[in-house]
């Protein structure tokens, strides 16, 4: 199984992270945060029952 969650928070502690957005909906997922990376693979989508731990961790991020 791929840590697609930890590897996400990796690279956003790697300064990888260059934007996000709450979006209505992304391919299958609605709604969705979107996060967009400076590297490979370049745009992450989340889904809704995770926003409250990444909202924790994007509060402190200066974009």
């Amino acid at each position: 199984m791929y840590p697609y969650h930890n590897k996400i928070k990796s690279r956003i502690a790697n300064n990888e992270l260059i934007r996000w957005e709450y979006v209505e909906a992304y391919k299958a997922i609605s709604p969705c945060l979107v996060l967009y990376f400076n590297t490979e693979p370049y745009v992450r989508p989340i889904r809704e029952h995770r926003f409250e731990e990444y909202e924790i961790i994007l509060k402190d991020i200066n974009l």
